[in-house]
Formats: C-alpha cells, sequence, structure tokens
C-alpha cells in the first residue's frame, strides 16, 4: 500500500531566485497585484494577499543568469483566486496594462490563464469550478485543455464586488508545475516516497498528483526534454518550493520515509527540512503555520 500525505497537506511560498529584483518586485506587485509583506537589506522581498502570509519570495542575485532552455525545474507556478470574479478582475487589468498573455484554457476542473513574468518564470493564475462539479472516470478526475470562455469569464466583472486589482485574501498558491528528466522516478519520488496520489496521467511525457483529492498539487512533465539537466546552480528562477504538512507527526513520517529512501535532506529549523528531487528541483518541506 503506497503512503498518503494528511488530506490538508498544500504547496507554500514559491522561493525565485531574481537577477533584478526590484525589477520583478514591481511586476508582481503591479501587475498581478501583490502586497509586500517584508523587505529587507539582505535582498529578500516577501509577498503576500492578506497582508501576513508568504505567497512568493524573491532573493535578490544580481549576477544571475537566466535559466537555459530545456532544463528542469520550473514550468510555472499557479496562483488560485478564491473566485471567478476575481480572476476577471486580474485577467481586465493585465489587459489594461498591455501585459503579454501566453494562454488561457479551460482544463474542466478550472479556469486559466498563463503569462510570464520579467524573468522568464511561468505563472498560472486560475480559479477552480467546485469539485462535484470535477469530472471523474472512476476514481480519476479527468482533465483537458480546452478554449477559454474569455466572455464568459469577463461577465463576471457586470456582477457586484471590488474592482481592486490587488489580490483579494483568500488568495493562495494552488500548485506547481514542474519540468523534470524522468517521469517515472518522479512518480516514484512524489508518490512512493513523499506520499502524494497519483492523479491522473497525460500520456508518457505528464502526471498530476495531489493530496487530499485535490485536482493536482504539483505537475511533473519531461516537455524540456527526457534526460534533461538541472540548470546551473547560479541559475535566476525557482530557488525552491514549500510543500506544507499540517503537524510534526507528519513531518516526521516524510522524514522517515526519505531516510528510508535514502533521500538526502537537511534541517532547516526544528519543523522544516531541504532536499531536492531526482530532477535537482529544491523543495523544503515544513508544518504549515496555524491560523
Amino acid at each position: 500500500m503506497n503512503p498518503t500525505l494528511p488530506d490538508s497537506t498544500h504547496i507554500g511560498s514559491v522561493h525565485l531566485t531574481a537577477a533584478d529584483l526590484s525589477k520583478l518586485k514591481a511586476f508582481y506587485i503591479d501587475a498581478l497585484g501583490f502586497r509586500e509583506l517584508v523587505s529587507d537589506a539582505a535582498g529578500i522581498a516577501v509577498l503576500g494577499a492578506d497582508g501576513q502570509t508568504p505567497l512568493l519570495v524573491l532573493h535578490a542575485a544580481p549576477n544571475a543568469i537566466r535559466k537555459p532552455p530545456r532544463t528542469t525545474g520550473l514550468y510555472h507556478f499557479a496562483i488560485l483566486f478564491p473566485d471567478r470574479r476575481s480572476l476577471a478582475v486580474a485577467l481586465r487589468h493585465l489587459l489594461e496594462i498591455h501585459y503579454p498573455l501566453q494562454g488561457a484554457s479551460d482544463h474542466l476542473v478550472s479556469e486559466a490563464i498563463y503569462l510570464a513574468d520579467p524573468e522568464g518564470n511561468g505563472i498560472e493564475i486560475y480559479t477552480d469550478r467546485p469539485r462535484d462539479q470535477w469530472p471523474r472516470l472512476g476514481d480519476t478526475i479527468q482533465m483537458a485543455t480546452e478554449p477559454l470562455d474569455a466572455q464568459g469569464l469577463m461577465a463576471e466583472l457586470e456582477t457586484p464586488g471590488t474592482n481592486d486589482a490587488a489580490l483579494p485574501e483568500g488568495t493562495i498558491i494552488g500548485h506547481i508545475h514542474l519540468h523534470v528528466d524522468q517521469i517515472e522516478s518522479a512518480r516514484r519520488f512524489y508518490c512512493d516516497v513523499l506520499g502524494f496520489d497519483l492523479v491522473t496521467r497525460y500520456g508518457p511525457s505528464a502526471l498530476f498528483v495531489s493530496a487530499g483529492g485535490y485536482h493536482h498539487h504539483i505537475g511533473l512533465n519531461t516537455w524540456a526534454g527526457v534526460g534533461a539537466p538541472p540548470p546551473p546552480e547560479n541559475s535566476s528562477g525557482l530557488r525552491y518550493y514549500d510543500i506544507l504538512v499540517p503537524d510534526a507527526d507528519a513531518l516526521l513520517t516524510v522524514e522517515r520515509r526519505l531516510a528510508e529512501a535514502g533521500v538526502r535532506f537537511n534541517h532547516e529549523t526544528e519543523n522544516g527540512l531541504h532536499l531536492k528531487d531526482p530532477a535537482g528541483t529544491g523543495i523544503r518541506l515544513a508544518v504549515a503555520p496555524k491560523d
């Protein structure tokens, strides 16, 4: 029987190495509506939506190079809006400032818009449909990539609500999607060792895993090439991302599985540890802060 993570396991903060911290911070605040929570002399900017919960952490590295193509690491991270109208407000703001978009899709379980930040980091902004509307085939959640009903989305703006382009409270990092070098080694690590559930596969080149029945917390693909190398250490882009579990017992259980599987990790604090997945992407496993 495969191990299973607690249902409340979720993605926490995404940490990015920024070659131009001021430019990247300005983009996330002005274009996407983040609020700055912390900015320190060491060159770290912490951004969020509700004034206290960090969602995005930018680490200044002025000498960083652009992440080379056809390497492992970030495909995109996904900002989950609490409702459809909030997504419509965000889309209207991006159109008003003429920020280039890369795509828009209906995934059956969600509606999504795609773009990239000024340093090439992929971003998805999206909203979920109610869980009872997610199509299923047996135990499998069905997802697809269909055209977004942009007209229907923008019609949400005709309903009462705020028109403020700031990220609304309740916004979270919903999932992260990664380039990996091998699908099966990624599956073994994320499912057999960490304990995520396999939700669905897209042919031989992508799969999606989650905890608690979500459609996916992590996407994994080999679209950068089977056997793709990790990016150089001095690259901009994804530094690491957080997987948050509900309590110390859950963290200890995962730590034991990591040790049994021979996965190297380092303790950061008494409630967190750092490691890398088989493709070289950094992860921090930690206990979720209590409300």
